[in-house]
Parts: structure tokens; C-alpha cells; sequence
């Protein structure tokens, strides 16, 4: 299937916004959410669903049911191992100098495992415990491992019902649902992982970003709309004053734009996928689409297209960074951009970079031979 060079830049762009936000520098209070109430991890998770919609639902209808899942669950355990070998450096490599260094910015990050480290390990292992940093790459794992169910569903019977469901489920979540399901069961069962400990976040009702993402990538794939008609250009023209007027209100107001109202916040909560934060993310997502031949040509040549290619690579290579970077510098508030800070970010971006080309180039050296040993098995057969 041929690379779609958009996506891959739009890819790239959320991991260069995760890794000015995580970064301990001046840049990681004053980054986050820079385009309104969205941040990177909602473009992250939706654009990984819409790639598998489009990827393994091609497949499906192709090869198969039975191909597509089991290239899923293979995705899946790549995945999986990843963030296990995320866990064990955090957990096993640098809590242990963080505490010969009296880092509190890991120290404090690992809380529970210093409680019961046993426990974390083997919780953390089956996706139970995750601590902060660490804990989409489970959420991830869980909603890649669900998805050929979902798609086998869809593929026959249409999306209609799961999306249905699903918005039933993001609605429960916003009453703290998933919390409260959690805790009766854990009181039930006796499991120890406090809720706090499992991630910030609700799976509940990220699950519904997830499902509308692989809806539109499996879905017959359409040309592009034009918008050219008089209700076309105003549609347009109000998604525009939306998006600017949630880009407004969050560099006029901040991150969190209502400093006594809880129940206020809880509309453009990230955690919960609150319903303000979706329709922010809508409105960008579609003028985005709106946008794509243009986009299309400015990725084309992209460094930030190339990352975005190997972007579980680099997903990986920027937590190890940053956690390392927390371990020895701390992530004291910075009121003062410096020069350190800029050549210190500089640094990290250009090492993502490189960890993508040299992914790359494994990957075509190991496809390369893959091919030719099929080329002499084949010869071989023939003989």
C-alpha cells in the first residue's frame, strides 16, 4: 500500500509536540495544546486508528478475516513489547539512580512501584499499573488488541452499532464511570493497584476517538470533497471560527480555563475526552481534511514526514530521553528560556531524527532480504 506522506508528517508533527511538552525545559509548560484544546496524544491515538482502519481493513477484505488478525495481534505484541521494555529501563534502570541522585522528578513519577515494587513490576507488565509517561502506550496495546473484533464486526455489519455503543460508553466515562466499575471490581477480587495508579488516561472514553478512527480508515476510501458551492465555502468558514475561537480561548484563558469550576473543566478535560475538547478536535481534524492535497505537497519533502514514519520508534526513543533527562536535570518550572534549553532540544530533535532514518534503513535492508530469500526458496522449489 502506497505511504500516504501527509499522515506520516502529521505523525511527526504530534511527536515533535510530545517532545517539546516532556521535555524538562522552558518549552514543557508553554507547549502543551498549542492549537486550542487538543493536545498531541489525541492526534496520536486517532491517526494510529485511522492508519489500522485503512491498513487491516484493506487487508481483510483481500486476504481475509483470519490474515488480517492475525497481522494485528502481531502489531499488537510489537507494541506490547515496546512499552514492557519502557517499564523495565524506567522501573529496573533509572529508579534506582534517581534515588542515588535524590531525583524526585522520577522518584515521584514511580511512587507506587517504591511502595510495593513486586507488584508494580508484574501489574505494570499486565497493563495495570502505568505510570505517567508510560501509560498510553498500554491504553494502545489494549485498543489494537480489541480491533479485530471491531473490524470484523464493522466490515459486516457496518459501524453504526459500535458507534453507538461507544458513545453510550464515553458518556458513562464522563460521570467517572470506569473509575467506579474499577473499584468494585477490584474490592470484589481483592486486587491491590489503586485506581490512581492505573494511568490518567479514562479508556472509557478514549475508546470512542479510537473507534471513530478505525470507522473512517476502514470505510471505502472516497475522493476528496470540493469546496467550491456556497454551503460548502460557509460550512468551512464556521469550522475555521470555531477552531480560532477555541484557539483564543486557550492562549487568552490557559490550560485549564476555569481555575474554581470543576464541572467547567470537566468540558475540555483531556483524561475524560471532554465534549468540548471532541468538538475542538473535530473542527481541526476537518479542516485538516479539507487541507490535505496542500498538506500533501509540503510533506512530501519533510523531515518531520520522515520521523512520522517510524513513529513507534521514535515514540519509544523520546520517553527513553526524556525520563533519562528527568533523572538528572529535574523538571523544576523554568521561568526563563536558555540557550541550553534550546541547543538541549535541538539535540533531542535531531537524535529522533536520525533514530528514524537508521529504523528505516532496517527496515529495507531487512525487507530487501526477505525478498531475496523468497526469490531462492522459490528457485529452489522449482528445481
Amino acid at each position: 500500500m502506497e505511504r500516504q506522506a501527509e499522515l506520516d508528517w502529521l505523525r511527526g508533527t504530534m511527536l515533535v509536540l510530545m517532545t517539546f511538552t516532556h521535555l524538562p525545559t522552558w518549552f514543557s509548560t508553554r507547549a502543551g495544546q498549542p492549537f486550542g484544546y487538543v493536545s498531541a496524544a489525541e492526534g496520536f491515538v486517532f491517526l494510529s486508528a485511522y492508519l489500522v482502519g485503512t491498513v487491516y481493513g484493506r487487508r481483510a477484505r483481500v486476504h481475509g478475516v483470519d490474515a488480517m488478525r492475525r497481522a494485528l495481534w502481531h502489531r499488537t505484541l510489537k507494541v506490547y513489547a515496546v512499552h514492557a521494555a519502557l517499564l523495565v529501563f524506567l522501573l529496573l534502570v533509572l529508579v534506582p539512580f534517581a534515588l542515588s541522585r535524590d531525583a524526585h522528578a522520577i522518584t515521584d513519577l514511580a511512587s507506587y512501584y517504591l511502595e510495593r515494587p513486586r507488584l508494580a513490576l508484574a501489574s505494570g507488565l499486565l497493563l495495570t499499573y502505568n505510570p505517567p509517561l508510560l501509560d498510553i502506550l498500554p491504553m494502545y496495546v489494549l485498543f489494537l488488541a480489541a480491533s479485530p473484533w471491531l473490524l470484523r464486526h464493522g466490515l459486516r455489519n457496518g459501524f453504526g452499532g459500535l458507534l453507538a455503543v461507544s458513545s453510550v460508553v464515553w458518556l458513562f466515562a464522563q460521570y467517572d464511570g470506569g473509575r467506579h466499575v474499577y473499584e468494585a471490581v477490584a474490592a470484589l477480587t481483592g486486587w491491590p493497584v489503586p485506581y490512581a495508579a492505573t494511568g490518567a488516561f479514562v479508556y472509557l472514553a478514549w475508546q470512542l476517538l479510537w473507534l471513530v478512527g478505525l470507522y473512517l480508515g476502514a470505510r471505502p476510501q472516497t475522493p476528496p470533497a470540493r469546496y467550491g458551492d456556497r454551503r460548502s465555502r460557509m460550512a468551512l468558514g464556521i469550522a475555521v471560527g470555531v477552531a480560532g475561537a477555541f484557539f483564543v480561548w486557550r492562549h487568552l484563558a490557559g490550560q485549564v480555563p476555569f481555575p474554581n469550576g470543576i464541572a467547567l473543566n470537566a468540558l475540555v478535560d483531556k483524561w475524560h475526552l471532554g465534549p468540548l475538547r471532541l468538538l475542538n478536535f473535530a473542527v481541526l481534524a476537518w479542516l485538516v481534511v479539507c487541507g490535505r492535497r496542500v498538506l500533501r505537497e509540503w510533506a512530501e519533502a519533510s523531515s518531520i514526514a520522515v520521523m512520522g514514519r517510524s513513529s513507534l520508534g521514535v515514540f519509544a526513543a523520546h520517553l527513553v530521553i526524556c525520563l533519562t533527562l528527568l533523572a538528572t536535570l529535574g523538571d523544576a518550572p523554568k521561568p526563563h528560556l536558555s540557550i541550553l534549553e534550546i541547543n538541549l532540544v535541538a539535540a533531542t530533535l535531531l537524535a529522533l531524527y536520525g533514530v528514524a532514518r537508521v529504523l528505516q534503513e532496517a527496515s529495507g535492508w531487512t525487507l530487501t532480504f526477505r525478498q531475496a530469500l523468497g526469490r531462492r526458496l522459490s528457485t529452489r522449489t522449482v528445481r
